[in-house]
């Protein structure tokens, strides 16, 4: 694969301030693809002065001409759209048709919509005898994750620069060449030198570097949610503004009366998604009694039919890890219908695709995130008695609810306690607010609630 071998600041690629590298495999074959350099501290203080630099300049601009250069920047995405999707599958081993049709549709998708936002948001608005002003917050620190490499760096940096921020981005070190497909794209768009910057590096050295520079006003992170609670305390240390896309245990509860097969089908193939790399994903499915043991039987039979369709997890250390929560799910009782922690491939990091039934809403895998394409299936004795097992984690980050009456399921999904639900299988919207309740994280993305994250708020009085 292409690879830059150098860092992308103030509006040119330089090389790194060491000569330390960054191997990119894929997953699918184990294969190194590539070589990016590992910025350190040096290279984050290089690229956060260059976007304070050039913050007065780009936060003066007219909402009109940020909307034009994040138009820009939709096209050259647009332009790039196989390039983005052939490189997300090599670096992430997604499937390439899941590739072309969710990591590159998507963001490009999503670009456009704060090319809009942009140009109609009211940056200024009276509120009795005052002006309000929503003004850029600064100077932005994003650090992004693999699972979708393009679409958290759009959800972070198109919000920003349509607010009139500046942006440092430090991508995932497993998916960089996505990451150097952006900064080519906003190369192309016009963005001004210093605007956007980009530093490769590890997550313990750039990004700590980056969360803790004193020249970042806010830091966007999405990730785990124990380093969700790192960056928030350096950030709480130095009066920071954070917003934190973190961890997910989301609960698809299917009530009596709902259209079980679908229900059940919709749900696997949602957490079988991306290879069960999603944060949002709803490995737990809530079953009425009744209905448990067709849900079960439907559930196997669905996960089966994914064993070749599914790309491997990211790395060696994803698959042990997914690998070990399937062992304990079953050395704490649950009862595996599909899949199970055996290696399916002798090459590759995939898993397969795995379903337990008989789960306790206080087992292990009902509670922790796994990040893999595991499913839990708990029964459920009553309304109370489901919601209670919906709300009963440290978790509050998605959720969906089916029912034979909408009006049931709306009822049901306001007294859960997350930040977005789909009810009978809602289609995803770009510009509904995403994100979540607890330990999900502080903050939302995407659509108007995504860009008031990059404003800060002042009020002259006449």
């Amino acid at each position: 694969m292409k690879a830059h071998d150098g860092l992308y600041i103030d509006g040119a690629w330089r090389p790194a301030g060491s000569t330390d590298e960054i191997e990119v495999v894929n997953p699918a074959d184990e294969q190194v693809i590539a070589r990016v350099p590992a910025g350190g501290a040096l290279d984050v203080d290089s690229a956060v002065r260059a976007a304070r630099a050039a913050l007065p300049a780009w936060a003066a601009t007219t909402p009109a001409e940020r909307a034009a250069r994040l138009t820009a920047l939709r096209d050259a995405l647009a332009a790039r759209k196989d390039e983005i999707a052939e490189t997300v599958t090599a670096e992430l081993g997604s499937p390439l048709a899941f590739s072309q049709a969710v990591h590159a549709a998507v963001p490009i998708a999503v670009a456009g919509s704060y090319a809009e936002l942009a140009a109609t948001h009211r940056f200024e608005e009276k509120v009795g005898n005052s002006t309000v002003l929503h003004e850029p917050i600064g100077v932005v620190g994003a650090i992004t994750p693999w699972n979708y490499p393009l679409h958290q760096i759009v959800a972070k940096v198109a919000p920003a620069l349509a607010a009139g921020c500046t942006v440092v981005l430090k991508p995932a070190e497993n998916t960089p060449l996505t990451a150097q497909l952006f900064a080519e794209a906003v190369h192309e768009a016009g963005v001004p030198a210093g605007v956007f910057n980009l530093v490769t590096g590890l997550g313990p050295v750039a990004g700590q570097a980056l969360a803790e520079h004193p020249g970042v006003d806010l830091v966007s992170f999405t990730g785990s949610t124990a380093v969700g609670r790192q960056i928030g305390a350096v950030a709480g240390a130095a009066v920071k503004k954070v917003a934190l896309e973190l961890g997910g245990k989301s609960a698809n509860v299917i009530l009596p009366g709902a259209d079980l097969a679908r229900a059940v089908g919709v749900g696997v193939a949602n957490v079988m998604s991306n290879s069960g790399q999603t944060c949002s994903a709803w490995t737990r499915m809530l079953v009425h009694r009744d209905q448990y043991d067709e849900a079960v039987e439907l559930a196997a039979a669905a996960a089966e039919k994914y064993g070749d369709r599914i790309g491997p997890v990211v790395s060696a250390k994803q698959q042990a890890r997914v690998r070990g929560y399937i062992e304990k799910g079953v050395a704490e009782g649950a009862r595996l219908v599909a899949g199970g922690p055996e290696r399916p491939r002798d090459k590759g990091w995939f898993v397969s695709p795995t379903v337990f039934a008989d789960v306790t809403p206080e087992m292990t895998i009902a509670q922790e995130e796994i990040f893999g394409p595991v499913l839990s299936l708990l029964r459920y004795e009553d309304e109370e008695d489901a919601l209670r097992i919906a709300n009963g984690t440290v978790y509050g980050l998605a959720g969906a609810v089916w029912a034979g009456d909408e009006a049931e399921a709306v009822a049901f999904a306001r007294r859960m306690d997350t930040g977005q639900v789909d009810i009978n299988g809602g289609r995803f919207n770009p510009l509904a607010p995403f994100g979540g309740y607890k330990q999900s994280g502080v903050g939302r993305e995407l659509g108007a609630h995504g860009l008031a994250e990059y404003l800060q708020t002042k009020s002259l009085q006449f």
